[in-house]
């Protein structure tokens, strides 16, 4: 668990496009995003308050959280300084990078002078065990996808900020970097080892009350080449009662320039697919509804696209960023589980 409130560290990033995890945090997470570390000459503003590390100590800041996707996921060297600060003054740091800040002597040293932590989030801190594929109470949902970045985590938090405010009972279940940092906890299940994936999910969404939903974060897709191990697991292991499609539309192949020949499934397919596969867990597995990214399309023609895709489905069909996610809560709240 992450101690909030949290300092965003951009270091010296051109664009706060590269900052997607800080960005995450600041949107979905506003009450514990209270500042904003940034070399003196980067343009990149998430639009919170500038602080140095006093500062930040003063303000009553628990945790730096490194807010960037650096290039190929490795730790700029000159970003260390300012790491080893914090750890020195009480905060802990965090991490969803690929270089691991435990295995740099600079920081673990820091960190043990200041009594403070290194969470290195992409990399799970416990063994799991392998899927058993026993029921278990309680209800969980799940978002899959027609490829990978199709908005499976922003769709997921939309859907239990809606629940939240509907006094359903739920959780957020983060399986990403970014997501963990956003919620706090969860486990990066690109990092687990193949046979402990279904273990994992598992663990992450465990036994529960009847009436509570884990909403659970979706990686990867059945359809892609690459990540498909990934997603399978996820499905076998959170033993969903439901899931949400997630789908750009207009894209046409696999978003990877290495896998551009693999074309994207129909959404027919998809559903079908995500069904046919997670019953071997959840026998009642069914497709709530479809999440669309339609930022490539006008108003009007996402309107049109939306409907139309509805209309075929015969399922909720939604835009979590124009329409958002009420038409799936209330599909939800309809049914009886």
């Amino acid at each position: 668990m992450l101690k909030p409130p949290f300092l965003l560290y951009l270091g010296d990033i051109a664009e706060v496009t590269y900052a997607k995890t800080a960005s995450g945090i600041a949107y979905w997470r506003p009450e514990v995003a209270r500042g904003q570390m940034r070399f003196a000459d980067s343009p990149a503003d998430l639009g919170l308050p500038d602080m140095s590390i006093e500062e930040a100590v003063d303000a009553g800041i628990q945790t730096l959280v490194i807010g960037v996707a650096s290039a190929g996921g490795v730790l700029p060297l000159h970003w260390i300084p300012h790491l080893k600060q914090a750890l020195e003054a009480g905060l802990d740091v965090a991490n969803g990078l690929h270089t691991r800040l435990e295995d740099i002597p600079e920081l673990h040293d820091a960190a043990r002078a200041g009594g403070s932590k290194l969470h290195d989030v992409r990399f799970p801190s416990r063994n799991f065990s392998v899927g058993t594929g026993d029921p278990r109470p309680g209800r969980r949902l799940l978002s899959v996808g027609t490829d990978c970045a199709v908005g499976k985590m922003y769709t997921s938090l939309a859907l239990h900020k809606e629940m939240s405010a509907r006094g359903i009972k739920t959780d957020f279940r983060a399986t990403g970097q970014t997501g963990i940092l956003i919620a706090g906890s969860g486990v990066s299940i690109d990092a687990v080892v193949a046979d402990f994936i279904s273990g994992a999910a598992e663990w992450l969404s465990p036994a529960n009350e009847p009436d509570h939903w884990d909403v659970i974060e979706g990686q990867g897709s059945l359809f892609h080449p690459s990540y498909a191990s990934v997603s399978m697991g996820l499905l076998h292991g959170s033993q969903p009662d439901a899931f949400v499609v997630c789908h750009e539309a207009g894209r046409e192949h696999i978003h990877m320039d290495s896998l551009t020949r693999f074309p994207i499934p129909s959404l027919t397919d998809c559903i079908a697919l995500n069904q046919e596969i997670g019953a071997l867990t959840s026998p009642d597995i069914h497709c709530l509804g479809v999440s669309i990214n339609t930022s490539r399309l006008s108003d009007s023609k996402a309107r049109d696209y939306l409907a139309r895709t509805e209309y075929e489905l015969q399922l909720p069909c939604i835009d979590p960023v124009r329409t958002g996610v009420d038409s799936l809560v209330d599909r939800l709240e309809s049914e009886t589980w």
